[in-house]
């Protein structure tokens, strides 16, 4: 009987421990691997990230979201993208001369290069290279949201860092807050300082 009671001393705090893992992974907390170059240089292809899956999402939010039905190429891939969050439901985007506004207000695009603040932003596929775009022009190739002028309710904007590479909202459109897994964090001490604060101290 004793040794029953010492097994199950053992056993019991494991299965425990195993069963908060298994709540904490599926409602609050998972480990992600990056794939592709959009997000250079702040997250590389491979990297692994945290997602905090309920980590409120702001303006510059680095936010994990699935293709499907986001990316019409992706319908029925299983594929996630990783993108930063320029637009919050009801803002306006715009980009003029190398400089992006939303509501308006320029924001701050440190994060990034001059080249991808300039032409990797205004270079979109069936535009002049380096052209000024807002909603309303980019909307208009869309497939989902034709005519949008601004980000609908419970939707977002988004765009990679590497602008130049990146599949975004400029070619198609929002992601619907129902296809986003969660908040990406990079894991404290690894990789450049730098990057870390990009990644995990901008929202606002």
């Amino acid at each position: 009987m004793s040794f029953i009671k010492s097994v199950l001393g053992y056993v019991i705090p494991i299965i425990v421990g195993l069963l908060i893992a298994l709540v904490v992974r599926s409602t609050l907390f998972t480990v992600a691997k990056v794939q592709g170059t959009s997000m250079q240089p702040n997250l590389e292809n491979n990297q692994r990230v945290m997602v905090l899956k309920k980590a409120q999402i702001k303006h510059l939010s680095v936010v994990i979201f699935s293709a499907d039905g986001v990316d019409p190429d992706e319908v029925g891939s299983g594929n996630y993208y990783v993108k930063r969050v320029i637009g919050l439901p009801g803002d306006t985007v715009d980009y003029k001369d190398g400089n992006i506004y939303v509501n308006g207000k320029k924001i701050n695009q440190s994060f990034i290069n001059a080249y991808q603040r300039s032409v990797g932003t205004g270079t979109v596929q069936g535009y002049q290279e380096d052209s000024n775009w807002d909603i309303k022009k980019l909307s208009s190739h869309w497939k989902y949201n034709h005519g949008a002028v601004k980000v609908p309710k419970n939707s977002y904007f988004v765009l990679g860092d590497h602008r130049s590479v990146s599949n975004d909202s400029r070619y198609w459109g929002f992601v619907p807050k129902d296809k986003i897994m969660g908040v990406a964090k990079t894991f404290p001490l690894l990789g450049s300082s730098t990057k870390r604060h990009n990644v995990n101290d901008l929202a606002y």
